[in-house]
């Protein structure tokens, strides 16, 4: 299944690298609207930064897994908002035309 991203093209294969961070190739995306803890092995997870509540492996695992999940539930939909400081499109997602349950 072909996985829409807006107006800018499309993307045959998405890969999830966390709660709120996905792959289309090269293309980094965080999604907006998400805030999911950080694996371990981020570099927000680092030195002294590793004790923060940010970090949290297994709920970081949970979040990543219902990601994956819901991506399959459907068409897949971006809406490119710009760039973040890191570089990584910002966008929001809409899977089936349903977005995220955040819980």
């Amino acid at each position: 299944m072909t996985r829409v991203l807006g107006a800018t093209g499309t993307c045959d294969y998405i890969s999830v690298h966390d709660g709120d961070t996905i792959r289309c190739g090269t293309d980094r995306i965080w999604l907006t609207g998400i805030d999911a803890p950080e694996l371990s092995g981020s570099p927000r997870c680092e030195g002294e930064r590793a004790a923060h509540p940010w970090r949290d492996d297994q709920l970081a695992r949970q979040s990543r897994d219902e990601l994956r999940a819901f991506l399959r539930n459907g068409r897949i939909e971006l809406t490119r908002e710009g760039k973040d400081r890191y570089g990584r499109t910002l966008a929001t997602i809409r899977v089936g035309g349903q977005v995220p349950e955040i819980t």
